[in-house]
């Protein structure tokens, strides 16, 4: 009966946080879940306590990059931004389309999955409205669809990529071997699939004749620390370092040091930011540890073990395709932690471990909820006035997600 009550709550909470029912924030389905384990006795405060201290390094890597986000929209980066790529462009949408889509491979690759969608979303709307382009939402897809697509390019590129190793990340040079040819293909199929479903909307017209804003020197002290933060990843990723207070302090230093600078006041940077990712992704945390207690880790574990024994071909594609769609129902970072433990547990021949890492990270391009940076990115989306919806994104990304998917699965015996 416990047991039973555990994953009632749990469907319920992750159910909230993926449909968001009467239109409540994704943080208080995540949160009321979480408070709901522990009032019902399933949770001891202590083990509560335990799930929320798991994701310790996910929040400071959140904060980090939030800030600089922030910090960024609030110098004018993004807006300078925009001016430049639009120039580029030079009355071209296909022009415009594949420059916006190479920022996004660069984003994601060095700043991580979330950075994208926190970061280029804002970026790629102000060049939308600066180039007077009445069907922005081509464009805007690329920052969905690319922080995906590109987000095991590197272990810095995706925080769930952290949490499949368990903060245990492969060097550097072992990881480019196992993921660069799944991770070109991944990008590539994207790209393509992306650019023939959205050929038809990208025949509109792009202003050229645009003036270029100059840029503060807030901005460009927020682009060094941009830069920095991503010299400072990639060192901690090489050296084996935990990535999220490296990415908190980087964040904190470059909003500080702009503030101060410019004579801001730090209120307008704090009040920007979507704090409410921080109790989402904790709440997820919390469920993911009552979950643990229902033994379905265990079970878990011991038939993808028994899959692998049988036949580690089947259990490499079983694996990435069955966590690839399962993130879509639950939200990738509870799929992710649960399918970290289970690889974990299991002790699985590395192939295998890989194919539910390409799963976890590529598979969410089927849904609008399928992974936190999705999620950030609908926030963002939000922010500047447009929206999608579900059935669309899925109409969508039915088609890229497959093809993609089985491309990225089928390059690792390569």
């Amino acid at each position: 009966m416990a047991h039973l009550t555990i994953l009632v709550i749990s469907i319920l909470a992750i159910g909230g946080v993926v449909v968001r029912p009467f239109k409540i924030a994704e943080a208080v389905w995540a949160g009321a879940g979480a408070m709901l384990l522990v009032l019902c006795g399933q949770l001891t405060p202590g083990e509560a306590a335990a799930g929320f201290n798991r994701g310790t390094d996910v929040y400071l890597f959140l904060t980090g990059m939030m800030l600089l986000a922030e910090t960024a929209r609030e110098e004018g980066l993004f807006d300078w931004l925009a001016a430049h790529a639009t120039k580029l462009a030079n009355g071209s949408p296909k022009r415009l389309f594949v420059l916006i889509y190479l920022v996004g491979v660069v984003v994601t690759v060095f700043l991580s999955n979330d950075a994208t969608a926190v970061v280029l979303t804002p970026a790629v709307a102000a060049a939308a409205k600066a180039a007077k382009v009445k069907k922005p939402m081509p464009f805007l897809l690329i920052c969905a669809f690319i922080a995906n697509a590109a987000s095991f390019v590197l272990p810095i590129s995706n925080p769930a990529n952290l949490v499949i190793y368990g903060g245990h990340l492969p060097p550097l040079l072992h990881w480019l071997r196992q993921f660069i040819l799944p991770s070109i293909f991944a990008i590539g199929g994207t790209c393509l699939m992306l650019y023939l479903s959205q050929q038809s909307e990208l025949k509109q017209h792009i202003e050229t004749n645009l003036p270029i804003p100059q840029l503060s020197h807030g901005g460009r002290t927020a682009v060094s620390g941009i830069i920095l933060t991503a010299i400072i990843l990639l060192i901690a990723s090489a050296i084996g370092i935990q990535l999220g207070l490296p990415t908190a302090v980087a964040g904190v230093l470059t909003s500080a040091v702009v503030i101060i600078s410019a004579k801001k006041n730090p209120w307008g940077v704090v009040k920007g930011v979507s704090w409410s990712v921080i109790p989402l992704v904790a709440g997820l945390f919390i469920i993911v540890e009552a979950l643990n207690k229902t033994g379905m880790i265990q079970n878990l574990s011991a038939a993808l073990q028994q899959s692998a024994a049988h036949s580690v071909n089947g259990a490499t594609w079983y694996s990435g395709l069955a966590i690839a769609f399962a993130c879509n129902l639950m939200n990738n970072l509870p799929v992710g932690l649960i399918a970290g433990n289970v690889v974990q547990v299991a002790h699985v021949p590395e192939i295998v471990k890989s194919s539910v890492l390409i799963g976890v990270d590529l598979g969410p391009n089927l849904s609008i909820t399928g992974s936190l940076a999705t999620i950030l990115w609908l926030v963002a989306l939000r922010r500047e006035g447009h929206t999608i919806s579900a059935r669309a994104f899925l109409k969508i990304g039915f088609l890229i997600m497959t093809m993609t998917l089985l491309l990225a699965l089928g390059t690792l015996w390569l």
